[in-house]
């Protein structure tokens, strides 16, 4: 192919890194049309009404999303946001390890040093990272309607909330579990219920901790190790009976 004239503003333009206003306006037409699609699939599947049939499905047959956000701090409220997402599928008991998600956000805070020691992820990875709106859209879209599951849940709830509210304007309307509850409940002589004590006490390999997906891989033992419990032990056979005995816990 024959090379470019080299004198013309256009090429050199590209070559410096800049973009011409036409190009420029195109892209941000790309952008900004990606963005509304984005936005109209996460609002219509939180309209979506929660389907009161699923609280009848067995226990033994539940599909959930075992899920675990990074972020800058602890209060979104102040300024931190999300700098990861990870999730992993459960149906019933299995763990469906192939059935993963993990993505960095390019979150728009400085992230703490010692954020970066604990979770490993820095600002030079996050700039190269997602956008929040790609990073929550795409976790969306591996959700489904799927029921979520976490660790110590009120964390990652508001983190996420703050993020559906900053980008589409509307709030989770999926069932969420709380590993921590089910701790309370099954374990009520505990005095602590981190995840890494339930992990030790349960046999549970404690590895690659503060990674969205190895920690959701991690509480995803721990939930199919309480589902396993529940069975043997509670007269509870399906996700209404759990919450029933979760609201009395």
């Amino acid at each position: 192919m024959k090379e470019p004239n080299k004198g013309g503003g256009f090429w050199n333009n590209l070559r410096q890194g800049g973009m011409p206003s036409a190009i420029a306006s195109i892209r941000g037409g790309e952008t900004a049309q990606q963005t509304a699609q984005q936005m109209a699939f996460i609002r219509s599947l939180m309209r979506e009404k929660r389907r009161p049939e699923v609280l009848h499905t067995p226990l033994s047959e539940l599909e959930t999303v075992i899920f675990d956000l990074e972020t800058t701090g602890f209060s979104h409220q102040h300024g931190d946001e999300i700098l990861s997402f990870g999730a992993v599928k459960v149906v019933g008991e299995e763990i469906k390890e192939e059935e993963c998600f993990y993505t960095l956000v390019n979150c728009q805070t400085s992230i703490p040093e010692d954020i970066t020691k604990l979770t490993g992820i820095s600002e030079e990875m996050t700039s190269a990272a997602p956008s929040l709106i790609d990073g929550l859209h795409n976790f969306m879209s591996f959700v489904g309607q799927q029921v979520l599951v976490a660790h110590g849940s009120n964390h990652d709830k508001s983190f996420l909330n703050a993020a559906l509210w900053k980008t589409s304007k509307v709030q989770l309307t999926h069932r969420v579990l709380d590993t921590m509850m089910l701790a309370r409940w099954l374990e009520p002589h505990r005095s602590n219920y981190t995840l890494d004590e339930l992990l030790a006490v349960h046999g549970i390999p404690i590895q690659g901790r503060h990674n969205a997906l190895e920690d959701a891989r991690m509480t995803a033992q721990l939930w199919v190790h309480y589902l396993r419990e529940i069975s043997q032990k509670k007269q509870v056979d399906t996700l209404g009976d759990l919450y029933a005995y979760l609201s009395r816990a």
